[in-house]
């Protein structure tokens, strides 16, 4: 059973940083991709930046390129996202999931075959 426990969120003014951390269980190899997204109310959801376990490659929205980054550490098997310079639009739930892909993950195209609660990240102007 995969497990996906996401902290870190918060309220900060535009500019500002935050750290989120997505603690995992249970999640091997079989999960090609593992990253975040975020649902704002009202709007359907974004994939935002993804790590691919065949070769740890990267991937980020165009909306957070630049501003954000994705790492993680196999020894505490925890995924992070960086979030720097945000902004107000940047408001939303971030939730922690895996995927079949990374590309259809920022893409929109795939379905998550598992995801978190999220963590609320707020930017005020």
């Amino acid at each position: 059973q995969v497990q996906l426990v996401e902290s870190g969120g918060g309220s900060v003014q535009s500019g500002g940083s935050l750290t989120l951390s997505c603690a995992t269980s249970g999640w091997t190899l079989d999960y090609s991709a593992i990253g975040w997204f975020r649902q704002a109310p009202g709007k359907d959801r974004e994939g935002v930046s993804c790590i691919s376990n065949s070769d740890g490659s990267e991937y980020y929205a165009d909306s957070v390129k630049g501003r954000f980054a994705i790492y993680r550490d196999n020894i505490l098997n925890t995924i992070y996202l960086q979030l720097d310079r945000l902004k107000p639009e940047d408001t939303a739930v971030y939730h922690c999931a895996t995927a079949p892909s990374c590309l259809g993950m920022i893409q929109g195209s795939d379905n998550y075959d598992y995801w978190g609660q999220g963590t609320q990240v707020t930017v005020s102007s």
